[in-house]
């Protein structure tokens, strides 16, 4: 008698071999489809290929090393209130601090921060382990807006204002805010709160400088629907509790995994929610 055959999966337990890989934190879909292609993703160990599908069961390795997948990776985002004086990259050449010597370790995959700020820039920065999370939110087609309190040495003219919002060509592209708001000051400081679509290298503190103006602050509090929370001090981070976790999910067009659940300390889950109603995302859900 011939051995039973094992049960062939279902289209419920196969996934997608690039959006499997994604969440585990390695990259994003695009970057990982090239991988596949250059033949570094085997599958059981053999060459993987672009379209193929993968069951839970199924064992996956990027340039030799297997990747934990399915349970091992439980979603967690972490909001950081980023203080001066730190990179957003992994390694630093020169020798600087980074972000991450402050980020709790992981059991399995690794932490991606959801865009970047520059050393001297302060406050909101998303810190996940889900790659595909952290592609949808930086992907210029999912419309996240990011705003920053700003400090300069003088008051802007509304005919500036406008221009700014119209678009400034900088060092040949092109650049605007979305929204520009005044909200106090005096002699040479006065705050404004600014937003834009993309957050481009230094875009800020570019569009001010070519209005004459110099950046002495500047503080992301908010990306898309995630705000920087009063509470949250700065150089301190908070892990982002359950309810905000499935609400984010959802408005992002994703489900947060059944097995999701927060597994760090009582006292770094945060206290209260970091979201607000986002209309945008909720027109792309209907």
């Amino acid at each position: 008698m011939s051995a039973p055959r094992e049960p062939r999966p279902t289209a419920t337990d196969s996934q997608k071999l690039q959006k499997v890989i994604a969440a585990s934190g390695r990259g994003s879909r695009r970057q990982i489809e090239a991988w596949i292609a250059a033949g570094r993703v085997q599958v059981n160990g053999r060459l993987a290929h672009l379209g193929q599908r993968v069951n839970p069961n199924d064992e996956i390795a990027v340039d030799g090393a297997v990747i934990e997948t399915g349970g091992a990776h439980v979603p967690q985002v972490l909001v950081l209130n980023k203080a001066a004086g730190l990179v957003c990259s992994r390694r630093d050449p020169e020798g600087r601090n980074t972000i991450f010597e402050q980020l709790p370790r992981l059991q399995g995959g690794r932490w991606i921060t959801v865009g970047r700020l520059d050393i001297q820039t302060t406050g909101l920065l998303l810190v996940t382990n889900d790659g595909a999370l952290a592609h949808r939110m930086m992907h210029p087609s999912t419309g996240l807006d990011r705003e920053y309190a700003v400090r300069v040495n003088k008051k802007l003219e509304d005919a500036e204002v406008q221009q700014l919002m119209a678009g400034v060509e900088i060092d040949g592209e092109e650049m605007r805010f979305s929204d520009v708001r005044y909200y106090n000051g005096s002699e040479s400081n006065f705050w404004y709160h600014v937003a834009l679509l993309e957050g481009r290298n230094r875009e800020v503190r570019r569009l001010f400088d070519s209005a004459g103006c110099t950046v002495s602050r500047l503080k992301r509090v908010r990306y898309g629907p995630v705000i920087l929370p009063s509470w949250l001090t700065v150089g301190h981070w908070a892990s982002m509790h359950g309810d905000d976790l499935k609400t984010l999910y959802k408005m992002l067009g994703f489900t947060l995994p059944k097995a999701a659940s927060q597994k760090l300390k009582r006292s770094k889950v945060a206290k209260t929610s970091c979201l607000i109603p986002y209309p945008k995302l909720e027109k792309q859900r209907r």
